[in-house]
């Protein structure tokens, strides 16, 4: 395959001293057979290992080797985002650096996408994981699916590509709290899946584990659904009505001469369910609050450190 377009490939990093080397081998490998014109935009998100040292030692050599050094760790989402912002490709192909996805893949969405899509994601034939982080990833997507109305392609891998029309689009949302799958789904426009195979992690451990991944899918829940809200609204109204039920019910019975002896703790922990009731609707809403300011303040995206091989 020859391809005259320029295809980014869009690299967060993040500790990734163990496989990077690896990384960049197998991709050169991957690349060679196909011909094209390319770059790699590296964004490390933070590391205080030697991530960034072995990137910037290929890149003395290599300038297709480009590297953005944020100045803290911001998150994935941040990071891809910058990483999406520099790269100057027809066409933006988004992957992780722990081999999972494999290289020699590289090919196949390049023809996906020639064919008039302006995205391609990958969806894996088998999640290569152990046993609690395959069903950890079953529930992060399920709760995803069911509570954001987001219809996203089951057993979705990081792999994807996209052209600079996408890329352009994606650049226009400037929201903080970002979650990158929700946004590519808002954007639209012509889309496809991909099967592929995935392998074994080549070395290290994901970062992204189970607390991170509940915590995405709550923020893409409260970003991508007013169903927090409806919720809180509809139960506020169940327990009015249970109240008004129960009210009746005590007056029906004293009408008949029911006597009712004292029961102090019952009140009291009646008033302790409600109050507890209540401070979970408003925190509800002091959530959706809180996101709205943190809008409001309109803060960069992601600060940068430093940069390699950026013109």
């Amino acid at each position: 395959m020859i391809l005259k377009k320029t295809i980014s490939f869009i690299v967060p990093v993040y500790f990734e001293e163990a496989v990077i080397s690896r990384f960049i081998l197998e991709m050169r490998e991957a690349l060679a057979k196909i011909e094209i014109n390319y770059e790699f935009v590296f964004v490390d998100d933070g590391s205080t290992d030697k991530t960034c040292e072995i990137i910037k030692e290929e890149a003395k050599s290599d300038v297709k080797i480009k590297l953005i050094e944020l100045s803290y760790n911001h998150g994935k989402q941040s990071a891809v985002t910058a990483g999406i912002n520099y790269a100057v490709g027809d066409y933006l192909l988004y992957m992780d650096p722990d081999l999972q996805d494999p290289p020699e893949e590289i090919h196949r969405f390049i023809t996906e996408i020639e064919k008039g899509f302006d995205l391609v994601f990958g969806v894996r034939r088998e999640k290569k994981d152990n046993f609690i982080n395959r069903h950890f990833s079953k529930l992060f997507w399920g709760v995803l699916r069911k509570f954001t109305g987001l219809q996203l392609p089951k057993n979705l891998a990081v792999m994807r590509i996209f052209n600079r029309k996408f890329a352009n689009k994606f650049i226009e949302y400037k929201e903080q709290n970002r979650f990158i799958e929700g946004v590519f789904m808002h954007i639209g426009m012509k889309q496809s899946v991909l099967e592929i195979n995935q392998r074994e992690r080549y070395a290290g451990q994901s970062k992204f584990n189970f607390r991170k991944k509940m915590e995405l899918a709550f923020n893409a829940i409260f970003d991508f659904s007013e169903l927090p809200l409806k919720l809180a609204v509809r139960l506020g109204l169940i327990f009015i009505l249970i109240g008004i039920i129960t009210l009746l019910t005590i007056i029906g019975l004293k009408l008949f001469l029911v006597d009712f002896q004292s029961g102090w703790p019952s009140i009291i922990g009646a008033l302790i369910i409600a109050t507890g009731i209540q401070l979970f609707f408003i925190g509800i809403a002091a959530l959706y609050i809180g996101k709205v300011y943190k809008e409001a303040k309109g803060r960069p995206l992601f600060s940068v450190k430093e940069t390699t091989n950026i013109q």
